[in-house]
């Protein structure tokens, strides 16, 4: 038995105008809150040793910002008495929550600009959450149990069904069967006083993108919704204070639209009430599913244990070990380049850029490659020589360390902002100095993994997708106990945010996913070696373990954070 307690605070922003973070669409303001988000936290502690600390929260995205202002905040309240290794923060994926909480550059160019308000406002529910939970811990019994989703139950769908089929190690589905290309597993853990459910933790992978660009309100999306659910049917049978959990699992390519024949015609007919109406029923079935398998006698008792481990790794610049790139010796990832099928979007769940226009960047994308790799320069060709043999197939748009457009640096893209507003505001920040020295996408990322007794969590930065999170599992798994009592899962979204994770196989489809796979085609290999590594080290015992607890990820230079913070457009 372990001592718990769960509390939910809400996130205190208020819709002044700012963009919203998840379609980068500079339209899709926040002006109003139907569905207010919250952060959730489950506070667990054994007989000794640190806690073990779960949050999550109704946002699009985990920061290295709102990570470190929590981290401060409960080292000056608990000093060493806690293991930040033992503290996980992830979100559901809404993307109907507010932007620039990250002080990278890319993903605040809708906001505009960093807003520092919206950190510390985030930063304070999130603490206040967690030490709450603390103050209600009691004594709790933990159950564990996985139960798949029907098929004939329209929850999800995979939405780069020609990626998913690329890979060997699945049956083939078509466009009929898009509901079968992905994990349709949920897990749940359940909290029990006096063998009474109290609150639960549910992990099943599908986008938070029920609502879309069109809306201007702060709303949990289905996963908020879910959590609503779920809390308002545990205090129907008498429960104090419910909170419910519903995060992320594997959703980097698993829609909650229908994807198939005349799917953007039936995405075409929600609209306004009835995205919300849709949002709460796709909310609706998961927490019915949740709670039809809490309170069974057959679910696994949790016990033993509280561990986990964290470390921060360059991702820019690891090499994958052969056994996860095709045999090769010479796959390495590079630095964050993003590819034109990143900014033509998704066709159902979130459009990019118009088709004509990403025909004609595709061009100019493959004339510049050309021109790199015949360069007189030594220097430059070597440079792109290794670059886009780890970028492979993807059209590179836009290469984040060098800050480059097409070859054209940020200032001089020759795009007039009048034409687009997000062109217009990255060339007003270069011409700022507000980018020189600051990254525009994470390189240095958290992996962690976190032991709950017989319970192992991989918790993972960025949205993996399908297979690729299988793969990731399975590869840290095989380094872990195992037998009939122990469980592996996977949880994303975790600790910061950096984009997408595909196979190697689904990469050279650039699908979406793979244009937003920013270190190139053996970003999932190269994190099953990190993964690897830190999964050995993992099942020593904590005096043997041997592996970087130092590094953390260079922080944006100050002025430089000002210079990119705007003021809402009223």
């Amino acid at each position: 038995m372990y001592s718990a307690g769960w509390n939910k605070q809400e996130l205190a922003i208020k819709p002044r105008g700012y963009a919203m973070h998840g379609f980068g669409n500079p339209k899709h303001r926040a002006y109003g809150v139907r569905n207010p988000l919250q952060v959730r936290t489950f506070y667990i502690a054994a007989a000794d040793g640190a806690p073990l600390i779960y949050a999550c929260l109704d946002l699009g995205y985990v920061t290295q910002a709102m990570r470190a202002g929590v981290v401060a905040a409960l080292q000056a309240q608990w000093g060493t008495a806690w293991n930040e290794e033992q503290l996980v923060l992830t979100c559901t994926h809404t993307h109907s929550g507010p932007g620039g909480c990250t002080q990278d550059g890319l993903y605040n160019l809708v906001t505009p600009g960093y807003q520092p308000s919206h950190v510390r406002a985030i930063v304070e529910a999130t603490v206040a959450s967690i030490l709450a939970a603390q103050e209600a811990a009691a004594p709790t019994d933990i159950y564990f149990s996985s139960q798949p989703i029907a098929g004939a139950v329209e929850v999800a769908w995979n939405r780069s069904l020609a990626a998913y089929n690329r890979n060997p190690d699945v049956a083939q589905c078509n466009e009929h069967d898009t509901h079968l290309a992905l994990d349709r597993v949920m897990h749940v853990l359940e909290f029990r006083r006096a063998n009474k459910v109290q609150a639960l933790l549910s992990l099943f992978g599908v986008h938070a993108t029920c609502l879309g660009p069109a809306l201007q309100q702060h709303d949990g999306d289905n996963k908020g919704y879910a959590a609503l659910f779920a809390e308002q049917a545990l205090a129907a049978q008498g429960v104090s204070n419910p909170v419910a959990i519903f995060a992320q699992g594997t959703c980097g390519d698993v829609s909650p639209h229908f994807q198939g024949p005349g799917a953007l015609r039936r995405r075409r007919q929600l609209a306004g009430e009835g995205e919300y109406a849709y949002a709460e029923e796709n909310g609706r079935k998961q927490s019915d599913h949740a709670l039809s398998m809490v309170g069974s006698a057959a679910a696994l008792v949790v016990q033993g244990p509280l561990d986990g481990v964290l470390t921060y790794v360059d991702m820019g610049q690891q090499k994958a070990a052969p056994e996860f790139a095709q045999g090769r010796n010479d796959a390495y990832t590079s630095r964050p380049c993003h590819g034109v099928a990143f900014f033509r979007g998704t066709p159902v769940d979130g459009p990019g850029m118009p088709s004509f226009l990403g025909l004609g960047a595709t061009v100019l994308a493959r004339a510049v490659k050309h021109k790199r790799l015949r360069s007189k320069n030594p220097d430059e060709r070597a440079y792109y020589t290794k670059l886009y043999a780890s970028q492979g197939p993807k059209d590179v748009l836009m290469e984040d360390e060098r800050k480059r457009v097409l070859g054209y640096p940020l200032a001089s893209i020759p795009l007039p902002g009048i034409v687009d507003p997000l062109v217009a505001e990255i060339k007003r920040q270069a011409r700022a100095g507000a980018l020189h020295r600051s990254n525009m996408v994470p390189s240095v990322l958290p992996l962690q993994m976190v032991r709950l007794g017989n319970l192992w969590l991989t918790c993972a930065p960025g949205e993996f997708t399908t297979v690729a999170g299988r793969r990731l599992l399975n590869t840290v798994a095989a380094q872990l106990p195992q037998g009939a009592e122990q469980r592996h899962v996977i949880t994303t979204y975790c600790n910061d945010y950096m984009g997408y994770v595909t196979t190697y196989e689904e990469y050279q489809e650039q699908a979406y996913e793979g244009g937003h796979t920013v270190y190139g085609q053996w970003t999932l290999a190269a994190f099953q070696t990190c993964y690897q590594a830190l999964a050995q080290t993992f099942a020593l015992p904590p005096a043997q373990r041997c592996y970087d607890t130092h590094t953390r990820p260079p922080a944006a230079p100050t002025h430089e954070l000002r210079l990119r913070t705007q003021q809402a457009p009223w």
